[in-house]
């Protein structure tokens, strides 16, 4: 598919000429890596037919053939052209067919020496935002509207205890504690609700009410500071466009009670996992890059989030390059704008799709894990091969600063790449100091525990709950 970028960017909404790119567009939408909830984008098809080549034939969901609602993967040939606006790129629009997980899939999972895995709880559908509190872990899913609290009463290593705690909030994601009190966040509201003696929650009740519109990336995190205050990520409205919103790509700062509400920071694209490095304090996210740019631009970002600062999207990336696509910004250049931005401290591979992220202080791994973060790889949809589809470190320095990226749960990539039976969204450390994370297409939560028993260093196959293979029948 040929798309070709006009030099007026001033509007941010998808031209869809042809039933053709429509469907394409639209299939790509609603698996977006960056979760991509709309197809409003900068984008701009050509006018005419717009016809799209793939390899292979249609129908049968295998690699190379056209994608389907289904989960079918689409492969288109990609040229990450590099001219300014006004010129065509090519891109790859690929997603890997979704399948069940099972435990013979789950018994191919690689992680570290000394480290298993096993199925916490399942059958959740959308299993996305993790949050722990006490014995008890919270889980948000936005396609159901509602927060589920698991348990695990006998210490077995799975939850053995669910019950519903929050309903009727459509598209809930962020979710965070302060003391006796929970914070929700769906696309334009945050919500506080009291926990009681029991773990459930009372009714929520609405702090803020005019987020900017979920636009093309919806989902909210929330967050609690060492300064006690909220903080709230807002995605882009669009894939690259000037913002007509200024609270949109940005990490917002609220008192707790909704007030005073300010952009912390801006040009964060879609900066879903943020934390505190637990003994320096400094907040750190990991950003997504800009799509169909190429295979391997832009970098997603891990950034050294400060208050004031812009970390210029969109119109540079990484180490303050500038992003061909769109135009100079209101008078001046991009080059001009992109001097007063911060680069990223860190990059990793384009269309990882970074989502949950969160700092390890517990026990139960190895002294050289505390302080360090682990983050959710989400997966791409729109690189050939895909990349993604996995949980990875971020390794820590003893003075605080990030040095590397190291995989630590692998192998959900399967049949060559062209398939996948996981996409890691959620992540959290449970209270026997675990480390949990969701897949949020198959429903089920993952236990990964420190074992220096024979077999660890693997998934334990025999913990797997039959039923898990059938779960979560709504892949998005």
């Amino acid at each position: 598919m040929r798309l070709h970028f006009y030099s007026n960017f001033a509007s941010s909404r998808l031209l869809r000429h042809t039933a053709s790119i429509a469907a394409l567009l639209a299939g790509a939408a609603a698996c977006s890596d960056d979760d991509t909830d709309s197809n409003r984008s900068s984008l701009r098809p050509t006018g005419g037919s717009g016809g799209t080549t793939a390899a292979g034939g249609s129908g049968g969901g295998n690699a190379g053939t056209a994608g389907s609602s289904s989960g079918g993967a689409a492969a288109l040939p990609m040229d990450a052209g590099s001219g300014d606006a006004g010129t065509s790129i090519q891109a790859d629009v690929f997603r890997p067919e979704e399948r069940p997980s099972t435990p013979a899939l789950l018994a191919g999972l690689t992680l570290p020496p000394g480290f298993r895995l096993n199925v916490f709880a399942d059958q959740l559908e959308q299993a996305r935002m993790l949050a722990v509190r006490g014995q008890d872990v919270y889980l948000t899913r936005p396609g159901q509207g509602d927060v589920v609290r698991l348990r695990d009463t006998n210490a077995d290593g799975a939850a053995d205890d669910r019950v519903s705690v929050a309903t009727g909030l459509p598209l809930v994601h962020g979710i965070v504690f302060r003391g006796a009190d929970v914070y929700l966040a769906t696309p334009t509201e945050v919500f506080r609700a009291s926990v009681d003696a029991a773990g459930g929650f009372g009714t929520p009740t609405p702090l803020i009410s005019d987020l900017p519109d979920g636009g093309q990336h919806p989902y909210r995190t929330l967050g609690i500071g060492p300064d006690d205050a909220l903080y709230i990520s807002v995605g882009s409205d669009c894939d690259a466009c000037p913002e007509p919103n200024p609270e949109h790509a940005t990490l917002l700062r609220a008192a707790a009670d909704g007030s005073s509400r300010e952009v912390f920071a801006r040009g964060l694209r879609n900066t879903i996992g943020f934390g505190w490095h637990p003994e320096t304090n400094v907040l750190w996210g990991m950003d997504h890059g800009s799509d169909l740019r190429g295979g391997d631009v832009p970098p997603e970002e891990l950034n050294r989030i400060e208050a004031g600062n812009d970390y210029g999207w969109p119109y540079c990336f990484g180490q303050r390059q500038l992003d061909p696509i769109i135009q100079d910004p209101p008078q001046m250049t991009k080059a001009a704008y992109c001097a007063g931005t911060t680069p990223a401290t860190l990059e990793t591979q384009a269309h990882n799709a970074p989502i949950g992220l969160v700092f390890y202080t517990a026990s139960n791994f190895p002294a050289e894990y505390r302080n360090d973060a682990f983050v959710a790889m989400h997966g791409s949809w729109n690189r050939l091969p895909p990349t993604g589809y996995k949980v990875v470190r971020l390794v820590f320095d003893d003075a605080g600063q990030p040095q590397r990226f190291e995989d630590f749960v692998t192998g959900f990539l399967i049949e060559g790449g062209t398939a996948t039976f996981g996409r890691p969204a959620g992540i959290g450390v449970a209270p026997d100091g675990t480390l949990l994370f969701t897949d949020d297409t198959n429903g089920v939560i993952y236990r990964v525990s420190y074992d220096t028993g024979a077999d660890a260093g693997a998934a334990d196959a025999g913990a797997v709950d039959a039923g898990a293979a059938d779960a979560g029948g709504d892949a998005n």
